[in-house]
């Protein structure tokens, strides 16, 4: 089930002695991983670069719909935008509950896919009813296939306060984040009109209150100034932790296998 919303990757809920796994991390892995995940070590086609790792990380080459550990191994599994490429996401899902007791997924939402869309990207995903609905987007309407992911991902998050405050202070909106426990509810492809119809039609008033449901001034105001804080916190934290720099997996592979 969904236990909460965090405002980033830097407001987890990661205890100090968890194992944590992370999957599909490409080229922008966290530090408290322990383990990482990646299907494609040698191949960018999914991600903005090479793949990188921290040095005292270990690497594991493996699908996350065929994830080689057993059941309960980890304490907290991190999947980062990667759901999106999924061949399977169901089994995808399934996996990543079957190996974590915990953990954090974060994916576009339908109107950041209609944003920054990347042609590698096949699920249009929306957080309806606290269900992740999956939805090809072949079967969309609309243009998916041009790609603006180096002002959306890449410039504007890093660049501009405006729009990381976008990015924290309205969950849901440009990005599906939740911390789960035990299990995630999810649909692909629902046939049924009324999960469809969000993916299919245009929104009316309904609609978009159901997904973002309207909110009291007070409740806006303590928003704000939590994503406030948050974004000061990270960029202090950024600027005062003493960490290594990631090296790539080539690096890691000849350092492990002397």
């Amino acid at each position: 089930m969904i236990t909460r919303h965090p405002l980033g990757r830097q407001d987890l809920r990661i205890k100090r002695r968890d194992k944590v796994l992370e999957i599909g991390p490409g080229h922008d892995p966290m530090f408290r991983s322990d383990v990482i995940v990646d299907k494609f070590p040698h191949d960018d086609t999914h991600r903005c670069g090479k793949v990188l790792i921290f040095p005292h990380q270990q690497f594991v080459e493996a699908d996350g719909e065929q994830l080689p550990f057993s059941e309960n191994a980890f304490d907290y599994v991190i999947c980062n935008q990667v759901l999106e490429h999924a061949d399977n996401p169901a089994r995808f899902i399934e996996e990543m509950v079957r190996v974590g007791e915990r953990g954090y997924i974060e994916t576009p939402s339908m109107l950041g896919e209609l944003m920054f869309p990347k042609e590698s990207h096949r699920w249009v995903i929306l957080l309806i009813d606290d269900k992740l609905v999956f939805y090809e987007k072949e079967r969309m309407p609309g243009n998916y296939r041009n790609n603006y992911g180096e002002v959306f991902l890449n410039y504007l998050p890093y660049q501009s306060l405006p729009f990381k405050m976008l990015y924290v202070s309205e969950p849901n909106l440009l990005l599906n984040r939740l911390e789960w426990e035990e299990r995630v509810e999810y649909l692909v492809n629902p046939e049924d009109d009324y999960y469809s119809s969000f993916f299919t039609r245009k929104w009316d008033r309904e609609m978009t209150m159901k997904i973002f449901p309207p909110r009291r001034g007070l409740t806006e105001i303590n928003r704000t100034l939590r994503a406030s804080y948050y974004l000061v916190r990270e960029k202090v934290g950024q600027k005062i932790r003493k960490r290594p720099s990631p090296i790539t997996l080539d690096e890691y592979l000849a350092e492990r296998d002397k």
